[in-house]
C-alpha cells in the first residue's frame, strides 16, 4: 500500500490515461482548472480500484493527496505571493504602528519623569516650608522679619487702658442719648449731672419701649465703629484718607454736640424765667455743661481711638511672626494640592503608557504572527476541497462501477468511505466556508 501512495505522489507516465494525464503540472504553466479537477478524479478512480475501495486506504490516500497539494501550492510563487500581500502590507502597517507607539512610550516616559520630578520638589519646598514655621518663633531676624518674640509691656498696658474707657464709653453713650431723645428731666434733681447721666438709664430704656432700648444699646457701636474707621484709613497713609479721617473726626464731634446741646435745651427749659431769651446755639454756646459733655464724650473718644491704634500697631507688631507662619501654612496647602492635581496627572500618564505598552506588544505579536504566515505556505483549503471531492467522487464511482459485492455492503462502505473523507477535511481545516489556511511546517 505504501508503494501505491508513493507512485500516486510521483505517478509514472506509462500509468497515467491517453487524454490527460495526472502528472502535477509546472507552475509555470497555464493548467486550467477543469484539467486539475479531472486528474484528482481519476487519481481517485484509479486509488480505489487499486485498494478494492478500502476505508483505511482511503484515508492514507487523502493524507496524500493534502500532502501533494501543499507541494503543489508552494510551487505557484506567483500565487502565495498574491495570497501573501495582505498580510505583508499589514506587516508594514504595524511595524510602522510599533514605531509610532515607541515614540510615543519614551515621550510618555519623559512627561512621567518630569512629573516626578516636580512632585519630589513641590514635597521638598513643603518640608522647607515646614521647618520655617517651626524656626520662625525662635529666629525671627533671619527670615527678616523685625517682630518681638512676645507681647510687649506697652501692649498689655494699652489694652489695661483700653478695656474701662470702653466701659466709660458705653455708660457715657447710653445714658447721655438716653437723656437726649427720651428722659423727661425732674426740675427738682439735686444737680443737673444727675439730669444728664442715669444709672438706669439702660434700664429705663427697654421699659420705655423695645425701639427706646434698641437706641440707647446700639449707640456706642456707632463711635466706637467710627473709631475703627479712622484706625483703619491711617493705615494706608493718602490724602483721601486723611480726607476721611477728617470727615469722622467732625461727624463724631457734632454727634455729641448735638447730645449736649438736646440735653442742654432741656436743662435750660426747665430752670427757664420770663425774662430769659429763647434758647438757641449761641445761648448753649454760653453754656459751661454744654461744653462739658462735649469734652466728657467727644475727649475720652480721642483719647479711646489713640490707645485703640496704638494697641492695634503693638498688635500687628507682634503678629507678624504669626502671620508669618500662617501665610506659610496657606502656602503648604496650596503646595499639597498641587502635588494632588500632579498625582492625578501622573496617574493618568501611568495608564496612557500601560495602553501603549499594551498596543505595543499586541503589534508585535501581531507583526510575528505576521512574518509566521509569510514564512509558511497559503494553503487555499477552499480549492482543497473542491479537488478533494473530486478524488472523492472517483473513489466512490469505482465502488459503484466497479466493485463487484452486494449492494448493502457497497452502502456500508461508502458510509464509512464519506466519514474518512470528513475526517480528513476535518483534519486539515478545510472546508466550504474557509478561504485559506497557513502550513507552518517547514517544507
Amino acid at each position: 500500500m505504501i508503494a501505491q501512495i508513493e507512485e500516486f505522489l510521483n505517478p509514472k507516465t506509462a500509468d497515467l490515461p491517453q487524454d490527460g494525464n495526472i502528472k502535477i503540472k509546472d507552475p509555470v504553466t497555464n493548467e486550467t482548472e477543469e484539467v486539475r479537477k479531472r486528474t484528482y478524479h481519476e487519481a481517485g478512480f484509479r486509488d480505489a480500484s487499486r485498494n478494492s475501495g478500502s476505508p483505511l486506504a482511503l484515508s492514507i490516500c487523502l493524507n496524500a493527496i493534502y500532502a501533494r497539494f501543499q507541494n503543489e501550492e508552494k510551487e505557484l510563487v506567483e500565487k502565495q505571493q498574491l495570497a501573501k500581500e495582505p498580510y505583508i502590507s499589514e506587516q508594514k502597517t504595524k511595524e510602522t504602528e510599533i514605531k509610532t507607539l515607541v515614540i510615543s512610550k519614551e515621550s510618555k516616559e519623559q512627561q512621567i519623569n518630569k512629573v516626578e520630578s516636580d512632585i519630589r520638589a513641590v514635597k521638598d519646598h513643603i518640608e522647607e516650608l515646614k521647618f520655617e514655621i517651626n524656626d520662625l518663633s525662635r529666629n525671627p531676624e533671619k527670615y527678616h522679619i523685625s517682630a518681638s518674640k512676645g507681647a510687649s509691656s506697652k501692649f498689655w498696658i494699652g489694652l489695661i487702658i483700653l478695656l474701662p474707657l470702653s466701659l466709660y464709653l458705653f455708660t457715657f453713650y447710653i445714658s447721655t442719648s438716653y437723656s437726649a431723645f427720651f428722659k423727661l428731666l425732674d426740675a427738682n434733681s439735686a444737680t443737673v449731672v444727675m439730669n444728664i447721666l442715669d444709672a438706669k438709664a439702660f434700664e429705663k430704656a427697654w421699659q420705655d419701649g423695645s425701639l427706646e432700648g434698641l437706641f440707647v444699646t446700639f449707640i456706642p457701636f456707632v463711635f466706637l465703629g467710627l473709631g475703627y474707621l479712622i484706625h483703619m484709613f491711617g493705615e494706608v497713609k493718602s490724602k483721601w484718607n486723611y480726607f476721611k479721617i477728617g470727615i469722622l473726626f467732625i461727624t463724631s464731634l457734632l454727634f455729641d454736640a448735638i447730645l449736649a446741646y438736646q440735653i442742654e435745651e432741656k436743662i435750660y427749659e426747665l430752670n427757664k424765667t420770663a425774662e430769659d431769651d429763647k434758647f438757641g446755639i449761641f445761648v448753649a454756646f454760653g453754656k459751661i455743661q454744654f461744653w462739658g459733655i462735649i469734652f466728657a464724650g467727644f475727649v475720652v473718644y480721642l483719647i479711646w481711638g489713640v490707645v485703640f491704634d496704638f494697641i492695634m500697631k503693638e498688635h500687628r507688631e507682634k503678629d507678624k511672626i504669626k502671620h508669618e507662619q500662617l501665610r506659610r501654612k496657606k502656602d503648604i496647602q496650596i503646595h499639597q494640592d498641587r502635588i494632588a492635581d500632579i498625582e492625578i496627572q501622573k496617574a493618568k500618564l501611568l495608564e496612557e503608557l500601560s495602553e501603549i505598552k499594551k498596543s505595543s506588544l499586541e503589534a508585535q505579536g501581531r507583526v510575528t504572527a505576521l512574518q509566521q504566515i509569510i514564512d509558511a505556505v497559503i494553503i487555499p483549503t477552499k480549492e482543497y476541497v473542491l479537488y478533494a471531492s473530486e478524488y472523492m467522487q472517483g473513489w466512490i464511482t469505482f465502488i459503484n462501477q466497479k466493485l463487484h459485492i452486494s449492494q448493502y455492503e457497497k452502502s456500508t462502505l461508502e458510509s464509512e468511505c464519506i466519514a474518512c473523507y470528513h475526517e480528513n477535511l476535518k483534519r486539515v481545516g478545510a472546508s466550504e466556508d474557509s478561504q485559506n489556511a497557513v502550513y507552518t511546517t517547514t517544507l
